[in-house]
């Protein structure tokens, strides 16, 4: 048999303890967001490295990047051309690019 007024008093007190460990949880996490935002204000120093990584070109790659990695002279002969207004167009074979590139659209 359960006394109903010791029943309320007992769940009354672990109510209140219950309050209670969640004023001090909200206190503990407040203290730590205050401390956290402290150091997140407080200048940071980059972490010293003692072996930096080095990126090094063998003498093959140095003069690949160079040299250009086209045809310099032709590319000059067709701007020439272009601007001389002797560059051969062909009609049928813009038409059919265009195309092309209209059915890659459409899919």
């Amino acid at each position: 048999m359960t006394n109903p007024i010791t029943q309320q008093a007992s769940m009354a007190a672990a109510d209140m303890q219950a309050k209670q460990a969640d004023a001090r949880d909200k206190a503990r996490i407040n203290n730590e967001n205050k401390d956290s935002t402290a150091e997140a204000r407080a200048p940071a120093e980059a972490p010293k490295r003692s072996n930096d990584d080095v990126l090094s070109l063998s003498a093959t790659a140095q003069s690949a990047m160079k040299e250009p990695g086209f045809d310099s002279a032709k590319v000059d002969a067709i701007k020439a051309a272009i601007r001389d207004g002797n560059y051969p167009l062909n009609a049928k074979r813009i038409a059919e690019n265009f195309v092309a590139i209209e059915q890659m659209i459409r899919e």
